[in-house]
C-alpha cells in the first residue's frame, strides 16, 4: 500500500455548483459580458475564470441598474435584495442550487401554516442568511447546544409547532442530535431532511478514506462550507489531515512516513485542481520515501525547549477519555490532563478541541527523564481572562455575560467564567425591583472595578444602559419632525393623558388624543406597557417636551357621521352626558347629538336622570342636522309617540 494516493469517487463538483457555472458562462456569452452578485461559488479560482470571461463581480446590488444582468449565486440571495432587483429592471439569472430553493420554499410555507421555522446550519453563511429571508422571523441554531439554550430560556417554546429544515452542506450528526432535542421537547414538529445527497455521500466517503489512511489531504477554498466540514470529518478518523486551496501547499514533509494518502475535495473544487493535486501527492510521497536520515537529524535539532511556567502552542494529534495529546515540537510527549482542559466537570475532550486543532497552553512540568511534559490550558484560559478583565477596565469596553445568581446588594454575571458582582444600584432594574428575574439572562456590561489578588470584579450594567439610551434619545431628536409617526410604549398614565416611551424619549398623549369617542380615563383605552402608533403634534427641543396624537386625522368623525345617516334615521346611541336641559349622545366616536329634556320621553319629566344614565345605549331618531355648525338633534320620543299622521289614520278607523 505504500506510496498509495486513494481518490474519493465523489470529490469535486456538485450537481448545483456545476449548474451555476454552466449557466453563467452561457449567459456572458449570450450578452457579451454579465455580473455576478459576490462569489458565484465559494472557489477563488473558479471566480477569477469566471472574471476573465466577461463575468465581473460587484458586492453591492445597488451599482446594478436596468439592462444589467447579474447570475445569482449557488447559494441563493437575501429575497428583498432579489425584488429590488427586479423592481429597478435588472435582469436576474437566478443560478440557485435547486436544493437550496426547495428549502427556501419550505420555510415560507411553513410561516403561511403558522408555524416557526427553524434552520440548522452556521448562522452567517450565504445560503442560510438567504434562506431566512423567506420568511419573517426564522431560528437559526448551528447544532443541538443551541437548540437547548433555546428550549431552557423559555418553556413556551415548546408549545409551537416547528418547522426543521437543514443547511445542504450541514454535517448529518448534528443536524440528526438537533431534530431529535426538538421532536422529543416540542410538541408539534415536522423535519425536513434537506441535506443534500452528494454532500452526505462526499462525507460518508470521506470518513471511510480518512480512517485507512495516514495522511488526509482535502482541497476547496478556504471560506467554503462544506469543504470546512469534511476537514472536521476526516480530523476524527485521521491524525493528518492537511486543508489546501491548491497543490502548491503540498510538500515532502507532510509524506513522512506516509504508508497511504487519502484525497477529497468540496462540492465547489474544479476537476482540473484535484487532477492536479493528485499528481503531486503522489510525486511528494515518492520524494518523501526518498529522504535519507539526515532529515531525522535536522528535526531533532529543530526540536524546542520546555520551560515550566512558559507558554507553548501544538497541534492536537490525539484525544484519550482521560487526556489530550498535543505536538509541541519537542522532543518531549505533550500532554493535558481532562481536569487541567476546563473547569467543567461534565465536559468531554472531544466537545472541546479536535485533532488537528492549534492549541496554545501553560507548561506546568517537564520530565526530561521520563520524556513527557505536563500541558495545561485552563490555567493559561485563565490568566488570559483576567487580563482581558484588566484591559476592559481601561478600555472601557462592553462585555458580555450571562447573570447566574442573585445575592445580598446585587446580582453576579459570569464574563468568561469570570464573576463579576454587579451591585442592585447598577443592575439597570428600578430600585426594589425583584433580581431574581434577571437570572440566566444574557447582558451586557462594563468592568468598572478589578482586584485579582482577592479575585474581586465590580461591573455596571446601568452605565451600558444609560449610554444605549442617551444614544437613542439624540436619535430622536435628531429627526423629530411634526407629524412623523412612531411606535411606541405606555410607560406611565395620569387623569390627563400617557405618556409614551418613542425610543428612549417620552412624549405626552393627551386625553383627548387618544380617542375620538368621549372617555372619562386614559385606562378605558389603554394600559402600562401597551404598543401604541402615535405621530407627533408639536415639540419643544429645548424643553425636551414633545406633544402626541393617537387618533387618525384622515378618519374625519363628521365625514363619517354624513356618509352613515340622514335625517330621518334611527341610530343606536351611548348616553355620555347629563345635563339640564338634555342629554348628549354619541352617534359615532368623535359625533354627539343633543337629545332635548322634552325629546327623552314621552312624558313631562323634571330632569334626565330620571329617564337616562350615563354609558347607556338607547335608540334614537334623527330629527335635525345643522352641517354649517355640525349639530345633530336627536329624539327617544319620536319613537315612543305615534305621530300625528298615525293617530289621525287611527281615529279614522
Amino acid at each position: 500500500m505504500s506510496g498509495k494516493v486513494f481518490l474519493a469517487e465523489s470529490a469535486g463538483f456538485c450537481y448545483g455548483v456545476k449548474r451555476a457555472v454552466e449557466l453563467a458562462q452561457k449567459t456572458a456569452e449570450e450578452t457579451g459580458g454579465c455580473w455576478m452578485l459576490g462569489d458565484l461559488i465559494h472557489n477563488s479560482h473558479v471566480v477569477e475564470d469566471l472574471a476573465r470571461r466577461g463575468i465581473r463581480k460587484t458586492e453591492d446590488p445597488g451599482s446594478l441598474g436596468k439592462g444589467d444582468t447579474v447570475v445569482i449565486r449557488s447559494h441563493g440571495e437575501v429575497k428583498n435584495v432579489l425584488d429590488d432587483l427586479e423592481a429597478r429592471g435588472v435582469r436576474c439569472v437566478n443560478a440557485t442550487c435547486p436544493n437550496v430553493c426547495r428549502i427556501q420554499k419550505l420555510v415560507a410555507q411553513a410561516e403561511q401554516d403558522g408555524r416557526q421555522p427553524i434552520i440548522i446550519g452556521e448562522p452567517h453563511h450565504p445560503e442560510v442568511v438567504g434562506v431566512a429571508s423567506w420568511c419573517r422571523h426564522a431560528l437559526v441554531f448551528d447544532g443541538p447546544e443551541a437548540v437547548k439554550m433555546w428550549l431552557e430560556k423559555d418553556t413556551s417554546h415548546r408549545q409551537i409547532p416547528v418547522t426543521v429544515v437543514a443547511q445542504t452542506t450541514c454535517i448529518r450528526k448534528l443536524f440528526e442530535s438537533s431534530w431529535e432535542i426538538l421532536k422529543k421537547e416540542c410538541t408539534n414538529v415536522k423535519i425536513f431532511d434537506t441535506i443534500c445527497n452528494a454532500t452526505h455521500k462526499r462525507q460518508t466517503e470521506a470518513a471511510a478514506i480518512a480512517g485507512k489512511v495516514d495522511v488526509m489531504v482535502v482541497v476547496g477554498d478556504r471560506k467554503s462550507a462544506n469543504t470546512k466540514h469534511l476537514t472536521e470529518i476526516c480530523q476524527k478518523r485521521c491524525s493528518r489531515v492537511l486543508q489546501i486551496e491548491s497543490a502548491d501547499e503540498l510538500s515532502a514533509e507532510v509524506f513522512k512516513d506516509c504508508g497511504a494518502a487519502g484525497l477529497t475535495a468540496g462540492a465547489s473544487t474544479p476537476a482540473g485542481i484535484i487532477k492536479e493535486v493528485y499528481a503531486s501527492m503522489s510525486e511528494e510521497i515518492k520524494a518523501a520515501e526518498g529522504m535519507d536520515e539526515s532529515f531525522e537529524e535536522l528535526l531533532n535539532q529543530s526540536f524546542k525547549t520546555l520551560n515550566t511556567g512558559e507558554k507553548v502552542t501544538g497541534i492536537v494529534t490525539a484525544i484519550t477519555p482521560t487526556e489530550v495529546q498535543v505536538d509541541v515540537g519537542a522532543k518531549q510527549a505533550a500532554y493535558i490532563k481532562l481536569s487541567e482542559l476546563t473547569d467543567d466537570p461534565t465536559a468531554k475532550a472531544e466537545d472541546i478541541v479536535h485533532v488537528g486543532d492549534e492549541i496554545e497552553t501553560y507548561i506546568v512540568r517537564v520530565n526530561d527523564v521520563e520524556g513527557y511534559a505536563e500541558l495545561s490550558k485552563k490555567r493559561l484560559d485563565a490568566v488570559k481572562v483576567w487580563e482581558n478583565i484588566e484591559q476592559a477596565v481601561e478600555d472601557k469596553t462592553v462585555l458580555e455575560g450571562t447573570v447566574t445568581e442573585e445575592n445580598k446588594g446585587g446580582i453576579v454575571v459570569s464574563v468568561k467564567g469570570v464573576r463579576v458582582f454587579v451591585p442592585a444600584s447598577q443592575s439597570g432594574q428600578p430600585r426594589g425591583a425583584d433580581l431574581s428575574s434577571m437570572i440566566k439572562q444574557k447582558v451586557q456590561l462594563r468592568i468598572t472595578e478589578v482586584n485579582r489578588a482577592r479575585r474581586r470584579v465590580v461591573g455596571s450594567i446601568r452605565s451600558v444602559t444609560e449610554e444605549a439610551r442617551k444614544a437613542a434619545q439624540e436619535a430622536v431628536w435628531s429627526t423629530i419632525e411634526v407629524g412623523k409617526h412612531y411606535t411606541g410604549t405606555v410607560k406611565s398614565m395620569t387623569s390627563y393623558g400617557v405618556f409614551v416611551d418613542i425610543g428612549g424619549v417620552d412624549g405626552m398623549v393627551h386625553i383627548s388624543e387618544l380617542s375620538w369617542s368621549r372617555i372619562k380615563t386614559p385606562s378605558e383605552v389603554c394600559k402600562v406597557g401597551d404598543t401604541l402608533d402615535v405621530y407627533v403634534i408639536s415639540f419643544d427641543a429645548e424643553k425636551h417636551k414633545i406633544s402626541l396624537g393617537v387618533k387618525d386625522r384622515t378618519l374625519n368623525p363628521w365625514d363619517v357621521f354624513m356618509n352613515k345617516y340622514s335625517v330621518g334615521d334611527v341610530a343606536s346611541v351611548r348616553i355620555v352626558k347629563l345635563m339640564t336641559f338634555g342629554a348628549f349622545a354619541e352617534v359615532v366616536p368623535g359625533v354627539d347629538g343633543l337629545i332635548h329634556i322634552s325629546q327623552i320621553a314621552d312624558r313631562r319629566i323634571d330632569k334626565p336622570e330620571d329617564v337616562l344614565s350615563e354609558g347607556q345605549i338607547v335608540d334614537a331618531k334623527i330629527t335635525a342636522v345643522d352641517e354649517e355648525k355640525k349639530k345633530i338633534s336627536l329624539s327617544i320620543r319620536a319613537l315612543l309617540t305615534p305621530t300625528a299622521e298615525a293617530e289621525a289614520a287611527e281615529d279614522a278607523e
